[in-house]
């Protein structure tokens, strides 16, 4: 068998049968069947990342029975599933001065975490601009498997989401599960969309955009860390690592992107490194939905990991006698859909410190945008406030009058999204789509209808910052 990249998930390709024979492309009639219904709940959330732990927790929190649906075996998304293992976000630069911003369930996670030792120091970061939170990968999943138990949440693992059934054109009845024990449906009053990809709107009929409108989405990177390093002798190698790169481009090497982030994790003998930028062979970024083309860049991205860790190695002291000790279970994808709702968050908002009446928290990210070979960083000017707002409406999908959309898929700009989309920001969406479910089923309403007033005093009380 010999695999074939195609451009997109739309075009016709040839199916490669075991004989080695081809085909044209075909469908199969399969016979009608009744799905079994797994269980009906409160609130159910699709996708187990930062976002959706918050708005399951939320939820849980306050008394609602809740579902949280993950494919892999453990929470956390991108932050141990793509292997991140650092929380950007939670910090601002404040008139001048490193804050944490970002309170409430994100910093309920930091406790847990500290508990166990499982995290670093912040550290500088993007220049020694910006402060980042590492944090040991499987104290996280731990964590947040008690913190749902604490919280009453019911969890489904290994549950891959695949489709929705309409109680009606504006309300889903259900979403559709693969699992090791078949096919399931799950009810629910309110759903929570923390999928990253906005897979549930989609399938409900949510209108949603992706990239930046020409074909153009951030690109993914695969994650990968590296034990076995002398770190007194490495010292501050991710400032070494980037100049050493750079003068062998100037001699005709050739790496994915600039701007690498190589960084000590909690035991110092083990960096994390991102420094991949995943690409088809026609230069596009690889497409988080799209099978085929995520099937290119796990390959490709594992083929990149060896090629810059063998530099780094050879060429960085502390490093002679370090490995890889894993690479990410899946390339970690930045941007895919991203949903519209009654408003989009912007790069003008971030960088401009934007207001908003209905605010839910803060984000005080810088616009990160990877583009093709490079990232773009753009902050706030220095001493203003350093943080925006984070409005409410991006959480409300239009036309879906029961469903929330959390994390990188809400309704943002591509630009906007390139800094909002992190950690910090998933976890402030999060709990704010969580409490406000409880409040529309409180009050019967739906989520675009849930009063702010009520919602922000919630949250303040459950310790989130909104900015004021």
């Amino acid at each position: 068998r010999q695999f074939r990249w195609r451009p997109s998930g739309n075009q016709s390709r040839a199916i490669t049968t075991v004989s080695g024979a081809t085909s044209p492309q075909a469908a199969i009639n399969e016979a009608s069947r009744e799905t079994p219904v797994y269980g009906e709940y409160d609130v159910v959330v699709l996708g187990g990342g930062p976002a959706g732990i918050a708005a399951a927790l939320a939820a849980g929190r306050a008394g609602r029975s809740t579902l949280l649906i993950e494919r892999y075996g453990f929470l956390g998304g991108a932050g141990t599933a793509a292997g991140l293992s650092t929380f950007c976000g939670l910090h601002a630069v404040v008139h001048g001065n490193h804050e944490q911003v970002v309170h409430g369930i994100g910093a309920d996670i930091l406790a847990g975490l500290a508990a166990k030792d499982g995290l670093n120091d912040p550290h500088l970061t993007i220049r020694d601009q910006i402060l980042a939170q590492a944090y040991d990968i499987s104290a996280f999943k731990i964590v947040a498997d008690e913190l749902m138990a604490d919280a009453g949440v019911d969890i489904l693992f290994h549950a891959f989401g695949v489709g929705a059934h309409m109680r009606d054109a504006a309300n889903i009845d259900a979403v559709f599960l693969e699992t090791k024990s078949g096919r399931v449906a799950v009810r629910a009053r309110i759903f929570i969309d923390g999928s990253g990809d906005g897979d549930l709107a989609a399938w409900a009929g949510a209108p949603f955009e992706i990239g930046d409108g020409a074909g153009n989405m951030l690109y993914p990177s695969t994650m990968f860390r590296i034990n076995g390093v002398d770190y007194e002798l490495a010292g501050r190698a991710w400032d070494r690592i980037a100049a050493l790169m750079e003068e062998a481009e100037k001699k005709g090497r050739r790496f994915p992107r600039k701007k690498p982030i190589v960084r000590p994790q909690r035991n110092p003998i083990e960096w994390r490194a991102n420094l991949t930028q995943i690409k088809n062979p026609d230069g596009t970024a690889v497409s988080g939905i799209d099978a085929d083309q995520l099937s290119y860049g796990e390959v490709e991205g594992r083929r990149q990991c060896w090629d810059v860790f063998e530099f780094i190695r050879d060429n960085t002291p502390g490093f002679d006698d370090a490995y890889i000790v894993e690479i990410a279970p899946q390339i970690g994808i930045r941007e895919t859909r991203r949903i519209t709702g009654e408003y989009m968050l912007s790069e003008a908002d971030i960088l401009g410190c934007a207001d908003f009446d209905d605010a839910i928290g803060v984000n005080g990210w810088p616009v990160e945008a990877h583009i093709k070979g490079d990232v773009r960083f753009v902050f706030t000017e220095p001493e203003t406030r350093g943080y925006n707002q984070i409005p409410y409406r991006i959480i409300v999908p239009n036309e879906i009058d029961n469903l929330f959309v959390t994390g990188r898929c809400a309704s943002m700009t591509h630009e906007g999204q390139s800094s909002a989309r992190v950690s910090g920001s998933c976890f402030v969406m999060g709990q704010a789509a969580g409490t406000a479910a409880d409040i529309a089923l409180t009050d019967g309403s739906t989520p675009r209808s849930v009063d702010i007033g009520t919602l922000q005093q919630r949250l303040r009380s459950n310790g989130a910052f909104l900015g004021e």
